[in-house]
């Protein structure tokens, strides 16, 4: 890397912006040169203007730097981090896509629209080829990252999907109060309870990883067929959203084979020299009662996902528990 690339984050002063700022700000790769948000932000150092609710405080780098609005014409950066709310975006992000940016979005505006990438890097990276032919319609372009419990599920489904090939999964997730955001779900709905509907949530994860596993053909993914049902709760855990999830596989295969398929994945993204990238984004953690999210979210930086309990399903072939850091 021979420079810094600079970098814009977008609803800087939300929960997902200031997980951005976080951690682009120690990234050695990027150097974060503007911080957009509301109208009510505008014109305020950014220390002022956000209420922060991350360990460690307002990195140094960001402290000062006067947040404006979300204009393309105000930046110059070479990408565009979006923490924006979907409501934002749908309509912010493409004038910056057309501006001529490359805008790495948090929302689920776009994952849907064709020429759109879904990306999990270590699954999909071949799907950013869309980059190019947004960038030749557009001048730039828009690459959306999948809900957050998609991402633990996809990831701990890839060790299985590669080896044996995956065609049903039933999953039910434990999800933590930080995914809704800040200041996120009311304490008297939270505490002593389990919320069993999460809006949206289920929809997603059923439909995005099919997205995901799709096949890159004529400028645009074609999914595949696989069936998930999902089923999606609110718990009381600051961090780290918990999956139970059963698999029905193509080829049968025993329990140590599948041990053994997670024990060896790696991560096809290795010899990139990645800074944050895991270097085992798949975890198998066969102590008792693992993955628990105090104990496991945080593996890799937070960038890995934790897989444990891992049984044979007596009504598909495999069963387990799996854990990823819902913000990170």
């Amino acid at each position: 890397m021979t420079r810094k690339r600079k970098v814009a984050v977008l609803g800087a002063t939300g929960a997902v912006g200031q997980r951005f700022v976080q951690l682009l700000s120690r990234h050695p790769w990027f150097e974060i040169v503007a911080l957009a948000a509301s109208e009510r932000s505008a014109g305020k150092p950014y220390r002022e203007a956000v209420r922060w609710t991350l360990p460690g405080g307002v990195p140094d780098a960001a402290a000062e730097m006067e947040v404006v609005t979300p204009d393309p014409d105000r930046i110059q950066a070479d990408l565009v981090f979006s923490g924006l709310d979907a409501s934002v975006a749908e309509h912010v992000e493409p004038r910056f896509r057309d501006a001529g940016f490359v805008v790495i979005s948090n929302a689920k505006s776009h994952r849907w629209k064709p020429c759109v990438p879904l990306v999990v890097p270590e699954i999909n990276a071949s799907h950013l080829d869309l980059v190019v032919t947004q960038k030749a319609r557009y001048g730039g372009a828009i690459v959306t990252n999948p809900n957050c419990s998609t991402i633990g599920l996809t990831l701990s489904l890839e060790p299985l999907r590669r080896t044996f090939g995956v065609s049903q999964v039933l999953v039910t997730t434990m999800q933590a109060l930080s995914g809704a955001g800040y200041p996120g779900v009311p304490s008297l709905d939270a505490l002593d309870n389990v919320l069993p509907e999460i809006g949206g949530e289920e929809e997603k994860m059923e439909n995005e990883p099919r997205k995901i596993f799709g096949m890159l053909r004529g400028g645009q993914v074609e999914p595949v067929s696989m069936k998930i049902s999902a089923q999606c709760n609110r718990i009381a855990v600051r961090d780290g959203h918990l999956l139970s999830v059963s698999v029905k596989l193509d080829r049968r295969a025993t329990l140590e084979e599948v041990r053994e398929a997670f024990r060896t994945y790696r991560s096809p993204l290795g010899d990139l020299g990645l800074p944050s990238a895991p270097s085992r984004p798949v975890v198998l953690e066969e102590g008792f009662a693992r993955p628990q999210p105090v104990l496991d979210r945080d593996r890799e930086g937070g960038m890995a996902v934790t897989v444990g309990r891992l049984r044979e399903c007596p009504v598909l072939d495999v069963r387990y528990v799996a854990l990823v850091h819902n913000t990170i």
